[in-house]
């Protein structure tokens, strides 16, 4: 099913287009510390600041006495210093007298064993007393602050699911009883969709069923994927009270949440994209990977897609290093301004990081900030000021969408599936091979949206290349979508071992891949994963890892064939007419030059063009549009100058571009274009 729209008119309403800020902690710091806050954040030009995300021990300092006196003082503030609030609720850390009181409001492990109070999200989204409590503190904030005109936007919780997302305590049980109940409507239904015939797994009752702890062996795999379906609506559950309980004061007001859209794959966020006013995401480098700006650009593409191709926000990412990976690394100079530009560039209409004021205490204090623990003397503060000047020099460009052809399917459920085990390779690992074919776009200069598995045929219609690199799990609507978007014309790329199964884990009849035998046109005998560190030839000099099939052309054209493996002889890449369109399969993990090869097939054959051809490797070019007017993001990866071909003014440095721009090593550029007539 297609995205649903935001759930109000309002969008984004009063809140600063392009934003720029972060989270204020004030209660860190003494109260002669805050004026000293707002001034400089007039300095970078701060517009919105996120307050209260932690502050519940603050405002409630023990059970039922609630102190706004701090909180009241600092919105006065921000508001008298031209400074726009984002408004968090701070039910993401219950304080230590919840966890005295409520004991059993702490999170079970799978073991059996009660967490302790100690770090953040430390509860069951299922508890009853966890949800009055917030319900208690979440109405008292939206009584006081509702009206106030500062108070631009709502942010409920922070990063559901990141700590707490799976609880197996007694009322997690309960909950998911509930839940399967609603879900599958009686216990016979519940036995046919879980194959509880397997082990002798058969329920009699209700109470029998349990969320899928520790056991003697493997559990079943399909009471595994309703729990961890059930877990990501529990979270969304606690996000809806609260929600709802603030739009009861403010109607008016967007409401949102920070998801952290790329590879955390516990949560559906497909599911709650149509539960925000808008989409918001937090996003961090990957210190270990040398390309990490290509997994930012992912993060930002589905941040794109949850958010239906409007613009969204970047409600959280780092001026510098973070404290949570095992090496820490600093940015280089220039890097934060290019990190916020990508973000900018693929859609977000701002951005903005954790925190304002670097922390001097507890587990973050070595994470970076926009004022870091050196103060205004800092390389950080003065490159925090420079990206204020920027997007305010850029603010046209809020409001408009991003240009692309391509679509990349995405589904949480299918991550969830492909990655249990009693698999046939552990190998075959969803993340890293949806991000494979991302990395083979970017590097081709080719802007994807990543989109909803469950999109119609009418949604995919937009695009001209559809592609499909890991399904493991298949409804039958997207098998449908697929099929009649080929037939009118469309082009799809499908990889390996997808559409084998239904969305209970049930292996389809016949031959694989049930759900989509007929529109690729061939039939699948057997699955053949390749031992560690194996590797298999094909007859057109390229490589594949981890996985081979053993395939039979069904009315598909044979393209390349392994020449050796388990499937020596054998078609490794095919591909089938249907209608109009065209769809091919890949019948094995390709190393990244022969994906790069595979994709540049495909996108010629649809006719997808790079967004600025011959730009350069390590240069990113991202085209935004609103009507007739068009702005290029440029943004150089290299240690080298770049040269690209455009015709325009730069809106950083007010350079004119007449038929060429040139970058320097690491620039950025955004350049307002203009016909080249």
């Amino acid at each position: 099913m297609p995205v649903d729209p935001p759930r109000s008119a309002s969008g984004w309403g009063r809140i600063p287009r392009l934003t720029f800020g972060g989270d204020y902690n004030p209660e860190q710091w003494d109260p002669q510390v805050w004026k000293e806050d707002v001034r400089l954040m007039q300095e970078a030009g701060v517009n919105l600041v996120t307050l209260g995300v932690f502050a519940w021990s603050w405002i409630e300092p023990e059970q039922d006495r609630f102190d706004f006196s701090g909180m009241d003082q600092v919105v006065e503030l921000l508001h008298s210093g031209g400074i726009r609030i984002d408004l968090a609720t701070p039910s993401a850390s219950p304080p230590p007298w919840f966890s005295e009181n409520f004991p059993e409001a702490l999170p079970m492990d799978q073991y059996g064993r009660r967490l302790r109070h100690g770090s953040r999200q430390a509860f069951c989204a299922s508890s009853g007393a966890y949800r009055e409590r917030t319900a208690m503190v979440v109405e008292q904030l939206a009584q006081r602050y509702a009206h106030h005109p500062a108070v631009v936007m709502w942010h409920v919780g922070n990063e559901f699911g990141g700590y707490n997302i799976h609880c197996y305590c007694p009322s997690s049980a309960a909950a998911f009883r509930s839940w399967l109940m609603h879900r599958h409507g009686s216990l016979e239904d519940l036995n046919q969709a879980w194959g509880t015939s397997f082990w002798s797994q058969r329920y009699s009752a209700w109470s029998q069923v349990y969320p899928p702890g520790s056991t003697p062996g493997r559990v079943n795999p399909a009471q595994q994927l309703d729990f961890y379906r059930f877990s990501s609506d529990a979270q969304l559950e606690c996000y809806r009270a609260e929600r709802d309980l603030i739009s009861r004061y403010a109607p008016q007001t967007p409401v949102t949440t920070n998801f952290m859209a790329g590879t955390f794959k516990w949560v559906d966020y497909f599911r709650w994209a149509p539960e925000v006013d808008l989409v918001s995401n937090d996003h961090y480098l990957v210190a270990a990977d040398p390309d990490n700006h290509i997994g930012l650009a992912l993060s930002a593409d589905l941040s794109r897609g949850l958010a239906a191709g409007r613009p969204w926000l970047l409600m959280e990412h780092s001026t510098s290093a973070v404290q949570w990976q095992p090496r820490n690394v600093a940015k280089r100079p220039g890097e934060l301004l290019r990190n916020s530009l990508a973000h900018v560039a693929r859609g977000s209409d701002g951005a903005c990081f954790f925190q304002w004021r670097q922390s001097d205490s507890g587990v973050e204090k070595w994470h970076s900030a926009m004022l870091p623990h050196g103060g205004t003397a800092t390389r950080n503060w003065r490159e925090v000021k420079q990206l204020g000047a920027v997007l305010n020099a850029a603010a046209e460009v809020a409001g408009s969408t991003v240009e692309r052809e391509v679509a990349l399917l995405w589904d949480y459920e299918s991550f969830w599936a492909l990655e249990m085990d009693a698999r046939p390779s552990v190998d075959m690992r969803y993340a890293s091979e949806v991000s494979a074919w991302h990395r083979a776009l970017w590097k081709q200069g080719v802007t994807c949206d990543i989109v909803s598995a469950n999109m119609t045929a009418a949604d995919l219609s937009s695009y001209r290349l559809v592609l499909v690199p890991s399904l493991y799990l298949m409804r039958q609507s997207t098998a449908d979508a697929l099929t009649a978007y080929t037939q009118a014309g469309g082009h799809v790329v499908v990889g390996p071992f997808s559409g084998v199964v239904d969305a209970q884990d049930r292996v389809l009849p016949g031959s694989y891949p049930g759900m989509l035998r007929d529109l690729l046109g061939l039939r699948i005998d057997e699955f053949l994963p390749l031992a560690e560190n194996a590797a298999v030839a094909l007859d057109d000099g390229s490589v594949g890892h981890f996985w081979t099939e053993r395939v039979e052309a069904r009315g598909a054209t044979v393209e390349v064939t392994f020449t050796n493996g388990p499937a020596a002889g054998g078609p490794a890449v095919l591909h089938h007419r249907v209608g109009r369109g065209l769809v091919r399969y890949a019948a094995t993990r390709f190393e990244a030059a022969a994906l790069d090869g595979l994709l540049t097939r495909a996108l010629d054959e649809a006719g997808c063009a790079p967004c600025v051809p011959g730009a350069g490797e390590g240069v990113e070019a991202v085209r935004r549009l609103n009507g007739e007017r068009s702005w290029l993001f440029v943004l150089n990866h290299t240690d080298r100058p770049a040269r690209i071909d455009c015709h325009g003014v730069d809106l950083l440095s007010g350079g004119e571009a007449d038929g060429s721009f040139s970058l320097a090593p690491g620039g950025a550029a955004v350049i307002r274009e203009q016909s080249a007539g």
